[in-house]
């Protein structure tokens, strides 16, 4: 299982279950991808049912392409749950829609680092945000001022309403919103212990009205 499954959901286990911890996380010691996936090959083929656990969705910057391709070619039966990946989670906590039609005809999900930690090069960003647009940056809270840089380089209304969730969806969660101009800010407020997921796009413009429980930290730009 990941890093960022939470510990009631590893309670749903069997009691019998061996549970094994491969978390990856950014600028932290993790485990090889190579090791993840010789092991779960191992366990198949000791006859044991194995079960690959992620948080969000497997199929969604969880790695399960190179995972399946190499069961695949090892000739073991598999199959794969949908989960409920972290903008959906985000959308659903802000009450807000992605792709509310008096704002968004498109909605792009993008990674925000590479394999080596920075900012993809190839992402085209101003391609991204803008007008009819919402757009989602996963792991993008180190690469955050590259992120509001591009945009803005782009043309991007500095005024553009976003948000940025740290832990969305699990306990402590905290949530941000403002300008795009103030996005990097804002993120930085959140901090790096939780995963943060980043958004830009008019769909959020009431998102710092919605109302949090009583002990939620918040902070507001206007």
């Amino acid at each position: 299982f990941d890093d960022l499954v939470g510990d009631e959901v590893l309670e749903l286990a069997r009691r019998e279950a061996r549970r094994i911890c491969v978390g990856k996380r950014g600028a932290r010691e993790s485990c090889r991808q190579d090791d993840i996936t010789a092991l779960m090959i191992r366990l198949a083929r000791e006859g044991r049912s194995v079960v690959r656990l992620k948080s969000g969705d497997p199929m969604l910057f969880g790695c399960a392409g190179e995972e399946i391709a190499a069961v695949r070619a090892a000739g073991i039966e598999m199959k794969v749950v949908p989960g409920i990946t972290a903008a959906s989670a985000m959308a659903s906590a802000l009450e807000v829609s992605l792709t509310h039609r008096d704002h968004a005809q498109v909605a792009s999900f993008a990674t925000g680092h590479s394999r080596h930690g920075a900012l993809p090069e190839g992402l085209d960003i101003p391609a991204l945000v803008g007008a009819g647009r919402t757009a989602v940056f996963y792991m993008g809270a180190r690469t955050c001022p590259d992120i509001v840089a591009r945009a803005l380089a782009g043309g991007l209304d500095p005024a553009t309403p976003a948000v940025a969730v740290a832990a969305v969806s699990r306990a402590g969660e905290r949530r941000w919103a403002g300008p795009v101009r103030a996005l990097a800010g804002g993120v930085a407020e959140l901090g790096l212990d939780a995963p943060v997921l980043i958004a830009i796009g008019s769909v959020f413009a009431a998102a710092g009205a919605v109302a949090l429980p009583a002990d939620a930290p918040r902070r507001v730009v206007a």
